[in-house]
């Protein structure tokens, strides 16, 4: 008889695929559940945004729309 949902091992712990250290798609965060979310203000825009770190001071901070703007290229 051949077993029926197995899942690769690991799974569960990383929140499904695409888990892992960068905490793939999902909100779960990489090991250890959810992220602590951290209020800040954006320093492009100056609107109030959550970030998944302690800002540190002397140290840009972006919302998500800002963030995108000033991400290197991907090639």
């Amino acid at each position: 008889m051949e077993p029926v949902n197995v899942k690769p091992m690991g799974y569960e712990e990383r929140g499904g695929y695409g888990g892992g250290f960068r905490g793939g798609r999902g909100g779960g965060g990489g090991y250890g559940g959810p992220r602590e979310m951290t209020k800040a203000k954006c320093s492009d825009c100056g609107n109030e945004c959550e970030v998944p770190f302690k800002p540190t001071e002397g140290r840009p901070v972006y919302c998500r729309d800002c963030f995108q703007k000033h991400r290197p290229a991907r090639f």
